[in-house]
């Protein structure tokens, strides 16, 4: 009996110390699960979106986070979504020799061997899968079922895409949009998910259009930049020596993963991952300013402004929209406001700037539009700086200095400050800046840090104070005595 015993424990050793090794030996649940993790990536797995792109640098780990989602998604244990018993999905590279060397290695590296139920090869031997072109893996799903990948190559033409019903696709650097439109009908049946990795090396095409600006304001689409240093992994002396060597140019898409053309970007300083926050209940004291830029057939934008102690300026909410009266704008404009809690002056109107046109009056009206705001619950200021270099350079600087922060809730201001660019004879392009113009007045109104409540004095104010009081008593002193 004692002999069966020891033979049992020493199964169950040997069973546990397979296991270790195969933990140990596991780069899946290696991956970002030690002292160092890559919160870049871990965003981009918890994003509930069906539709999320990662424009990274190269080196930045972006096609390291595709891989593992597809892997995650083949094998059922995705830690952010529910799982599927079995799934089919899509790995697109720009070609075979691109899928071998990129794609197709990730996924071998974090593919463990006792998962692989069968390699297809549609060139080399699938005893080395490594060296050729895998045309699909069956791998197994913990669920007992058996998951399919296969590698396609968009130099084999949109009707290569045809017919299949998917869980997922995945595009390895940036596909001809024939072939993205066609994988998104794929994944339509099965409510499947996109996901693309790239570094932006071809200017201002249909990504910068359909996914980075969102011009369609698809809700599931959701993106994210990543650049070298967001890689805890990769050496900072190498990321500098590198820097240095490349042009502006080539540093922003290569390292920060930028659209190349963004040379030609009016506020090139504003980072939406920096500069755009999402909403928080602000001091009631921070609340400072409306700013509108008026308009009837172009679209109308008020911006709520709020100020912190340290001068930072927070965008909370946006009006926006064309096509509409004045009075319909103000009612909206104060119901925004009733939501926000937002203060009321002592006649109980809103104050807020305004465009200096608002004081003519039309041909068909008897009144301003900054009369018909004041009739509706919103007193205008019509004294605003309406310099539009200066305003320009002073909003540029409080982007530099990191001391504009934009809720999430503002989609218009932020789609225009992507979208604002120069033109010929270095001006920009006035195309789409309503909400800029809101902005760039309430910048030049020279906002002022708030106070805190109950704050004891500065060193200066309190200089200022002893000074006052000394001043007094000199006063009295030289006053000639009562009779």
């Amino acid at each position: 009996m004692k002999d069966e015993q020891l033979k049992l424990i020493a199964a169950i050793m040997d069973v546990e110390r397979e296991q270790d090794r195969r933990y140990r030996n596991s780069a899946l649940k290696r991956y970002n699960s030690g002292e160092k993790v890559h919160e870049g990536q871990m965003r981009f797995h918890r994003c509930p979106k069906r539709n999320r792109w990662v424009f990274g640098g190269n080196r930045s780990g972006k096609t390291e986070c595709g891989a593992v989602e597809a892997l995650w998604w083949a094998r059922g244990i995705h830690p952010y979504r529910r799982n599927r018993d079995s799934v089919e999905g899509w790995v697109v590279s720009l070609s075979y020799e691109v899928q071998r060397d990129v794609a197709q290695a990730k996924i071998l590296r974090y593919l463990d061997p006792d998962w692989i139920v069968e390699v297809v090869m549609s060139s080399g031997r699938k005893e080395s899968p490594e060296r050729g072109i895998i045309d699909y893996i069956l791998l197994k799903n913990v669920f007992g079922n058996t998951s399919k990948i296969s590698f396609k190559s968009c130099d084999q033409g949109r009707e290569k895409f045809q017919g299949a019903s998917l869980d997922l696709v995945w595009f390895d650097e940036e596909p001809p949009e024939d072939v993205y439109r066609e994988c998104k009908m794929r994944v339509l049946d099965k409510k499947g998910e996109i996901w693309g990795t790239m570094t932006p090396l071809k200017g201002l095409t249909w990504v910068y259009d359909e996914i980075y600006m969102n011009s369609g304001g698809d809700p599931e689409i959701w993106h994210e930049h990543i650049e070298w240093s967001d890689n805890p992994f990769l050496d900072r002396d190498e990321i500098a020596r590198v820097s240095a060597g490349l042009d502006e140019q080539e540093l922003a898409s290569r390292r920060y993963g930028r659209f190349s053309e963004a040379e030609g970007a009016v506020y090139r300083e504003f980072d939406p991952s920096r500069d755009v926050i999402e909403p928080f209940d602000i001091p009631a004291e921070w609340q400072d300013n409306l700013s509108i830029d008026p308009g009837l057939r172009n679209p109308l934008a008020c911006l709520f402004f709020a100020v912190d102690w340290d001068g930072v300026v927070y965008v909370l909410g946006q009006w926006y929209e064309a096509g509409r009266q004045i009075v319909y704008h103000a009612d909206k404009i104060l119901e925004l406001a009733d939501k926000m809690g937002w203060k009321r002056n002592s006649d109980g109107r809103l104050n807020a700037l305004i465009d200096s046109a608002a004081n003519q009056r039309t041909l068909s009206g008897s009144k301003s539009v900054a009369e018909l705001f004041f009739q509706h619950g919103i007193a205008v200021d019509t004294r605003v700086n309406k310099e539009l270099w200066g305003g320009i350079a002073r909003v540029k600087q409080y982007f530099a200095e990191g001391k504009i922060k934009i809720f999430s809730c503002c989609v218009n201001l932020i789609r225009e400050l992507k979208s604002y660019w120069w033109g010929s004879g270095d001006s920009p392009i006035k195309k789409d800046d309503h909400a800029l113009d809101a902005l760039r007045y309430y910048i030049m109104s020279r906002p002022q840090p708030k106070k805190r409540r109950g704050e004891p004095p500065t060193l200066i104010e309190r200089d200022k104070q002893k000074l006052a009081r000394a001043h007094k008593r000199s006063l009295l002193s030289t006053r000639a005595p009562k009779i």
